[in-house]
C-alpha cells in the first residue's frame, strides 16, 4: 500500500501532451518570481550604468552616441524581459538561477510574441501593485500580463536535484527480492536524497535505517551509508531479475531506472541549451526517449507509483514536452514578416476599433478646443507652464520668421531619439490600460485629444494657431494614427473581458492579446518613423511646403503598409487550446 495521499501545499497546472498523457506542473510561487525579478534588475541596473559610461566617454563628440544611449536605454527597459524571454526559452538571467520558466498554459513554449505580450501589461501591473495581488490570488499564479498572454510561470527544473538510483551492474538473476515494497522505496529515496542533505544529518538517517535491517543482516563489516549503497543495488539487481517481485510499478521502476536516467542526461543539456545542445544523430534518440517516457509515466499512474517516481517522470516528460513542443525559433526573416506583414494585418482586421479610438480622440480635442476658445482663462489652470511659455514667445518668433521649435543641427538627432521613446511609451501606456475593461485605454485617447484640443485653442486665441500647426503638420499623421492603433488594441482586450461571445473570457482575452500585440508593434513602426520625421524635419528651419510635401508622404507611407498587411491577411493567431485543463491547487 501506498499509504493515503500526500496534500499537496503548491501550485500546480495540468496540461495534456499530444501523447495523451497529463502533465503536473508545479507553478513557481511569488517568491521564487519576485528574487528573480530582483535579480534581474541588479543586472538591468548593471547594464545601464556600463551603457550610461561607455557612451557618456563620447558625448561630446557626437550627437548621434547621445541618441543612441537614450534608445538603447529605452530598448534595455522595455526590452530586456521580453527580448530575453522570447529568444531564451522563457528565461531570463535571473529565472533561470531560480529554476522557473515562462510557458504557455497549455504547456508550449512561448515565442517572441508571447514574451513581448505580457511584459507590455507591464503598466497596469504596476498600477497599484495589481500584479502581486494576481498573482497571490490566482489560482495559476498569473499577473495580468499573463492573463492576457496566456502564460504561466512555471519551476524548470527537469527532475529534483538529487543522486540517481544506482542501477544494477546487470539483469543477472540475484534471487527473490529480500525487502518489502516500504522499505525498498524507503531504502531508495534515502540513497536518492542523500546528496542533498549535510554530512551529519546523512549520517544521522543512515543510522536510524540501518537499526531498521540490523535483525536480518547481523554482518555488516562496512560503514552504514556504504551498506545502505550495497543494499540498494543488491535489492536493485533482484527487483530486475527473474524472480522480481513487488508493485508492477515497483518492477517497472527497477527496469526503467538506467533508462530515465540517461533521459535526465539529456534533458539538462536540453533545458541548458535547447535542441541545438543535442548531435544530429542525438535528436531523434531525444524524441524517441521523450515517448517512451511518456508512455512510462502513463503506466506509473495506471499502476498507483509512489509519489517520488511519478514526481521524476512528470519533470522529465514535462522537460522533453518544453523542448520539442516550443514556438519556432525567432529569425530575422520572421521579424521582418511580422512587422512588414502582420502587424499592418492586425490594424487593418481591428480596422473598427481603430475608427471607434480615432472618433474618441477626434470628439475629445474638438471638445478640449471649444472649452478653451469659450473660456481662455482656463489655459492656466489647464496646460503646463511650457507651453503657456512657448505661446506668449510665439508671436515675436513668428515675426521674425522663426518656427515654433527650432532645434540646432547638431542636436537634432537627440531630440527624435526623445521624442521616439516618449512617444512610444505613451502607446504602451495607452494599451495597457485596456486590460481595465477598456476604460484605461478610452482615458488615454480622450486625456491626449483634450490636451491637443485645448493646446489648439490656446494659440488660436493668440492668433498662433497656422504657427503651431505648421510644426505639427509634417509628423502629425503617422504620430496621431499611431496612438489611435495603441488605443484600438487597448479596446480589443476590453471588449474580449466585457463581452467574449461564444469563447471562455480567459480565451478570448488571448486571441484578443495575440492580435493587440501586433497592432502595437504597428504602431511602433509609425511612432519611429514620426518621430525622426519630427526631430529632423518639424524642427528644422524648412519651408511650409517641404512640411506639406513630408506630411503627403508620410500619409502615403501609411497607405503602403496597410494595403501591405490587407494583401497579406491575419494568420490564426493562436494553436488549437483544447489541451488545457484547469489548474489545480490544495492549501
Amino acid at each position: 500500500m501506498n499509504g493515503p495521499p500526500r496534500i499537496r501545499y503548491r501550485q500546480h497546472l495540468e496540461v495534456e501532451t499530444p501523447e495523451h498523457v497529463f502533465l503536473d506542473y508545479e507553478i513557481a510561487g511569488i517568491g521564487s518570481r519576485a528574487l528573480a525579478k530582483f535579480l534581474d534588475l541588479l543586472l538591468l541596473a548593471g547594464l545601464g550604468v556600463l551603457l550610461g559610461i561607455g557612451l557618456s566617454l563620447w558625448r561630446e563628440v557626437s550627437a548621434w552616441l547621445t541618441a543612441i544611449q537614450i534608445l538603447l536605454g529605452f530598448a534595455l527597459s522595455w526590452g530586456y524581459f521580453a527580448g530575453l524571454e522570447g529568444f531564451l526559452r522563457g528565461r531570463t538571467p535571473g529565472k533561470r538561477a531560480m529554476g522557473i520558466r515562462v510557458v504557455r498554459d497549455t504547456g508550449h513554449g512561448i515565442g517572441f510574441a508571447d514574451a513581448a505580450l505580457r511584459n507590455l501589461l507591464l503598466p497596469a501591473d504596476l498600477f497599484a501593485l495589481l500584479g502581486a495581488f494576481f498573482i497571490a490570488l490566482d489560482p495559476k499564479a498569473r499577473r495580468l500580463g499573463d492573463l492576457v498572454a496566456g502564460t504561466v510561470v512555471v519551476r524548470d527544473h527537469p527532475t529534483r536535484r538529487a543522486a540517481r538510483p544506482v542501477p544494477a551492474p546487470g539483469l543477472t538473476d540475484a534471487g527473490a527480492p529480500i525487502l518489502s515494497d516500504a522499505e525498498f522505496r524507503l531504502l531508495r529515496e534515502f540513497i536518492q536524497r542523500a546528496v542533498e542533505l549535510p554530512t551529519a544529518a546523512v549520517e544521522r538517517h543512515a543510522r536510524t535505517l540501518v537499526l531498521r535491517f540490523a535483525d536480518r543482516f547481523p554482518d555488516r563489516g562496512t560503514g552504514d551509508l556504504a551498506f545502505l549503497q550495497d543494499l540498494f543495488r543488491d535489492e536493485l539487481a533482484r527487483r530486475q531479475g527473474k524472480l522480481a517481485a513487488g508493485t508492477p510499478a515497483e518492477r517497472m521502476a527497477a527496469r526503467k531506472g538506467e533508462r530515465w536516467s540517461a533521459f535526465q542526461t539529456m534533458a539538462e543539456r536540453v533545458t541548458r541549451g535547447g535542441l541545438d545542445a543535442l548531435t544530429a544523430s542525438e535528436l531523434p534518440d531525444f524524441a524517441a526517449r521523450y515517448r517512451e517516457v511518456a508512455a512510462d509515466l502513463a503506466r506509473a499512474r495506471t499502476y498507483g507509483a509512489d509519489s517520488t517516481t511519478l514526481a521524476q517522470l512528470e519533470r522529465l516528460v514535462a522537460a522533453g514536452h518544453n523542448a520539442l513542443y516550443r514556438s519556432p525559433g525567432t529569425t530575422w526573416r520572421g521579424i521582418w514578416d511580422f512587422v512588414l506583414r502582420q502587424c499592418p494585418a492586425a490594424v487593418v482586421e481591428a480596422r473598427r476599433y481603430v475608427l471607434l479610438a480615432g472618433t474618441v480622440f477626434l470628439v475629445s480635442a474638438v471638445a478640449g478646443f471649444a472649452l478653451l476658445r469659450q473660456k481662455p482663462s482656463l489655459a492656466p489652470e489647464l496646460l503646463p507652464d511650457v507651453v503657456l511659455e512657448r505661446a506668449e514667445a510665439g508671436t515675436a518668433r513668428s515675426a521674425t520668421g522663426q518656427g515654433y521649435v527650432v532645434s540646432e543641427g547638431g542636436s537634432r538627432p537627440v531630440v527624435a531619439s526623445s521624442i521616439i521613446t516618449n512617444n512610444i511609451g505613451v502607446a504602451f501606456s495607452c494599451f495597457a490600460g485596456g486590460v481595465f475593461l477598456g476604460v484605461g485605454a478610452l482615458v488615454a485617447l480622450a486625456f491626449n485629444g483634450l490636451f491637443i484640443g485645448a493646446v489648439s485653442a490656446h494659440f488660436a486665441n493668440a492668433g498662433l494657431l497656422g504657427y503651431l500647426w505648421t510644426f505639427v503638420i509634417g509628423h502629425s499623421v503617422l504620430e496621431l494614427f499611431a496612438i489611435w492603433v495603441s488605443g484600438a488594441a487597448g479596446f480589443l482586450l476590453g471588449r474580449a473581458l466585457i463581452a467574449p461571445g461564444p469563447l471562455r473570457r480567459s480565451d478570448a482575452l488571448v486571441l484578443a492579446g495575440r492580435r493587440a500585440v501586433r497592432m502595437v508593434g504597428a504602431a511602433i513602426v509609425m511612432l519611429v518613423v514620426a518621430g525622426s520625421i519630427e526631430g529632423f524635419v518639424s524642427a528644422g528651419e524648412y519651408p511650409l511646403g517641404l512640411r506639406f510635401a513630408v506630411s503627403a508622404a508620410s500619409v502615403v507611407l501609411l497607405g503602403l503598409y496597410l494595403l501591405n498587411g490587407w494583401k497579406r491577411g491575419l494568420e490564426p493567431p493562436l494553436p488549437p487550446r483544447s489541451g488545457l485543463r484547469s489548474a489545480h491547487f490544495n492549501r
